[in-house]
């Protein structure tokens, strides 16, 4: 994925995660071959900046122009057809493809991302992870962020958040590690009711063993993620790059630079000791109280 930033119209090239695998697969076959961009456009008859772009997973992979790319690198026949076959799965609408309408463009990567992960790491200034949210908090969050929605439209983004935790069910879940502020916790949202469900909720998952959730107290003081809220991505796929997103009102960023990554990465280690495992849940329960 190339790194930047993805606005409001970028939606319609956002990569699923098997088209990133398959761009970056493209790419060492062209490598292999010792063949250059100039070499495969003149193959597809386009410019070498479409090739670029499809191996960087920014544009949808045709399977014909798949097809010709393989024939030009002296791929075997077999090899072609796994690579052709791969190339229509990567074209097929995500299971988030129904929601497009309350999904913001600019977020639909990193859905494609959060369902393709092994690893995730997030850390959360302001409200609780979409993750682990429950509906009526979710409902307010959204509520708060979409003012102007109708009925209809944020129950539709509800349900859309509620489906994105299905992820963390089953024997291949993802490893899910939550570092957020203690300022989450004092933010009532949706009112006492609300926030101590949400509390008791964080304290059920925190005991499964693929999660883990940190809450940094008013005491540890400033430190080096006090800032913007950011998830960090590993993945299975040996060709897929560790990406780290991060957004504000209205806009993303999706950083693969290996400085960025580490640079965050690095950040998320330091705030989780800043805090224990006893401290959290002893912190979680004294708000559940409060919220009582």
């Amino acid at each position: 994925m190339s790194e930047g930033r993805t606005g409001a119209g970028a939606g319609s090239s956002a990569p699923t995660v098997l088209r990133m695998i398959l761009g970056r697969r493209l790419q060492e076959r062209r490598l292999g071959a010792g063949a250059s961009f100039d070499d495969a456009a003149r193959a597809l008859r386009v410019t070498p900046l479409t090739v670029r772009r499809m191996e960087k997973a920014e544009v949808s992979l045709k399977p014909l122009y798949v097809e010709k790319l393989l024939e030009t690198y002296g791929a075997d026949r077999q090899e072609i057809d796994e690579f052709v076959a791969m190339a229509e799965r990567a074209n097929e609408p995500g299971w988030w493809h129904p929601y497009r309408d309350v999904l913001p463009s600019w977020f639909s990567a990193y859905v494609s991302l959060e369902a393709g992960a092994r690893t995730l790491r997030t850390y959360e200034p302001h409200y609780v992870t979409g993750l682990l949210q429950t509906p009526a908090y979710a409902r307010a969050v959204l509520r708060g962020g979409f003012p102007n929605d109708t009925e209809e439209d944020l129950q539709r983004r509800v349900e859309l958040r509620l489906r994105r935790q299905s992820l963390l069910e089953g024997p291949d879940a993802p490893t899910l590690w939550v570092v957020m502020e203690e300022t989450v916790l004092h933010r009532a949202v949706g009112g006492p009711e609300v926030m101590r469900e949400q509390i008791e909720r964080l304290l059920e998952v925190s005991e499964l063993d693929h999660v883990s959730v940190d809450v940094v107290p008013f005491a540890a003081g400033a430190h080096v993620g006090a800032c913007a809220p950011f998830t960090y991505f590993r993945f299975a796929e040996p060709e897929l790059p560790d990406v780290v997103y991060s957004e504000i009102l209205s806009a993303a960023m999706y950083l693969d630079q290996r400085s960025d990554v580490v640079d965050h990465l690095e950040a998320h280690n330091r705030m989780s000791l800043l805090t224990s495992d006893a401290d959290s849940r002893a912190l979680l329960n004294r708000m559940r109280k409060e919220y009582s």
